[in-house]
């Protein structure tokens, strides 16, 4: 019989062996295998979400495996080429993440201006440390680059210059395309999107959306006129003004309940020190959002105009921190200590760099969101509640302005605080503050009922800090507003229960409470951004309202919307440079 040939099954076998290891092997999966476990471990140092998430990033994954090909294609052949062709996207990854982690927010393109301001403040040892870790293994990698391979270089850095361009210069057609590719950039976070698109994705879409808002407003840029305009109002306050202090808080959804018509509770949602201390001499302020989009309302209340969204959606997320010049930028320049309490995290709408284009020159945030020793505040125990309660934060505060006012040469004080307790899903630990009262209606909500109990405990919160506040300082400013109602159940929580009758706008319509040298007040209906107008008034003792017009002076809502339209642009043309 002839001699047979061996079985082609084992050699099968053996090539999809080989074929298997090659891919375990393949530089491009390890690099994405690296890139998985080094955001599995910065999101253990306090980074962004990470881990095998970051695989699910599609748009960033290609992106890093087209650079990886690039690189690999450019440099010399040599035992260390696969290291040095990841290092310039390690070291961007690791340069993004110690900004994040430092400074507690995003890395954009546009703060590439703000390296050298860092680098001057940057201690020796840091500097070394950065040379050390950033710029040897770069410059190894130039060292290494083969430049007679330039027609590779031209052609392969064609698409990048081509992605870049398209941001700078055709940014609306740029931002179409990724939304139509990309997850959903949501607008209330700054961190998520980053998590769910990636972090070079990312820098792409908020450069777009910056040269869009430029492009807006780019009629309304003056920034030496901006600037001395700016000066002229906090030299005229110095002139004019009290120098009193100041207390604004914003309250997450602090819906009134006994405002639902159709609602009744087996006992009264208010707790008797709110009612006993305020009566029947709470306000209401128009709000510029339903249900949430918390920075809005804060942007109106600190600046002074609506909350229009026409740049790049939300403002806040447009604010560079470059001077913008809204109230607590007045203050400031009017000698003033204008302070920012924010009981949720820095990445929360974009509020480092907000606050700091709107004008504040400190920021807290709880110790839990933030690797700062110089912070005061602290969550503390949260267990079943999500976020800090109100009265934790008011307790915090009042330490806080007590100690700030003990010294008689002290600046006088702009204490801005923002609570977050009232956020979804309205949870209550019933072990700390247990359910008191259920909802008696035909239309059932259980998300009211969770309100209606919140509000009994926030409303307690309210009135014991109102008090010990205007001990503490009794010729001052005290302004408590909700920056909007909760969604609830839904738009028809709202219609069937009636709230405020269904009177018309009433979606927008918010509590405000203002205590004016220790004393109750009510003004007639205002809008969010009248705020800082009824501050200055108190500040000039009436004067500016006399030389301005103020609606709330005369009991009056002004429909003055569209006339701040120009005033808004001129603002948040500042706010984007």
């Amino acid at each position: 019989m002839p001699e047979t040939e061996p079985s082609a099954v084992p050699a099968k076998g053996r090539r999809t062996a080989d074929r298997l290891r090659a891919i375990a092997t393949s530089r491009y999966l390890v690099l994405l295998v690296v890139l998985a476990l080094y955001t599995e471990l910065i999101e253990r140092f306090g980074g962004l979400r990470g881990g095998w998430t970051f695989l699910g990033q599609y748009l960033e994954v290609g992106a890093i495996l087209y650079l990886y090909c690039y690189l690999g294609a450019i440099i010399r052949p040599t035992r260390w080429q696969a290291l040095l062709a990841a290092a310039p996207i390690l070291l961007a990854y690791i340069g993004q993440d110690i900004y994040y982690l430092l400074l507690g927010k995003v890395f954009r393109i546009v703060e590439l201006t703000e390296v050298r301001e860092l680098l001057n403040v940057t201690s020796t040892r840091f500097l070394v440390l950065i040379v050390l870790a950033g710029a040897i293994p770069f410059a190894g990698m130039l060292w290494c680059v083969d430049f007679r391979r330039w027609r590779t270089m031209v052609s392969g850095l064609l698409p990048i210059v081509l992605l870049v361009a398209a941001a700078e210069f055709a940014p609306e057609g740029t931002l179409r395309v990724f939304r139509l590719v990309a997850r959903h950039v949501v607008n209330w976070s700054d961190e998520i999107p980053v998590e769910q698109n990636g972090r070079f994705a990312m820098l792409v879409y908020r450069e777009a959306e910056r040269r869009i808002s430029l492009a807006r407003t780019s009629s309304f840029q003056d920034r030496p006129a901006y600037e001395l305009e700016a000066r002229v109002r906090a030299e005229w306050l110095k002139k004019t003004g009290s120098g009193k202090n100041v207390h604004l808080v914003v309250m997450e959804s602090f819906v009134d309940p006994t405002l639902f018509a159709g609602a009744a509770y087996t006992r009264d949602p208010v707790h008797p020190d709110f009612r006993k201390m305020f009566g029947d001499r709470l306000g209401f302020s128009v709000s510029p959002v339903f249900g949430g989009k918390t920075s809005q309302a804060e942007f109106e209340v600190l600046c002074g105009v609506p909350a229009f969204q026409e740049l790049a959606g939300v403002e806040f997320n447009s604010f560079t921190g470059v001077p913008a010049y809204c109230l607590p930028g007045t203050l400031r320049l009017a000698g003033y200590r204008a302070v920012a309490s924010n009981s949720f995290k820095p990445t929360f709408f974009n509020a480092i760099s907000a606050y700091e284009g709107i004008g504040f020159g400190e920021m807290y945030f709880p110790k839990e969101y933030v690797d700062d020793a110089t912070t005061y505040l602290s969550t503390g125990d949260t267990t079943g509640e999500i976020y800090m309660f109100d009265g934790n934060l008011f307790d915090q505060n009042l330490q806080f302005v007590k100690d700030a006012l003990a010294d008689e040469d002290a600046p006088p004080l702009f204490n801005y605080v923002l609570t977050m307790f009232g956020h979804l899903p309205h949870v209550l630990n019933k072990e700390k503050r247990p359910y008191l009262l259920k909802l008696i209606s035909r239309y059932r909500d259980p998300q009211l009922e969770r309100v209606a109990n919140q509000f009994y405990y926030r409303s307690k919160a309210v009135a014991d800090y109102v008090r010990q506040l205007t001990a503490i300082d009794p010729e001052s400013l005290i302004i408590l507003v909700s920056d909007h109602v909760p969604p609830l159940q839904g738009l028809a929580t709202y219609k069937k229960l009636r709230y405020l009758d269904n009177k018309k706008d009433n979606l927008h319509l918010n509590r405000i409470l203002f205590i004016e040298d220790g004393r109750v007040k009510t003004y007639a209906t205002i809008h969010h951004y009248d705020i800082p107008k009824i501050i200055l008034n108190y500040l000039s003792s009436g004067r500016y309202c006399r030389e301005s017009s103020c609606g709330f002076t005369r009991n009056r809502l002004l429909a003055d919307r569209d006339d701040l339209h120009d005033e808004y642009m001129r603002l948040m043309a500042h706010a984007i440079e």
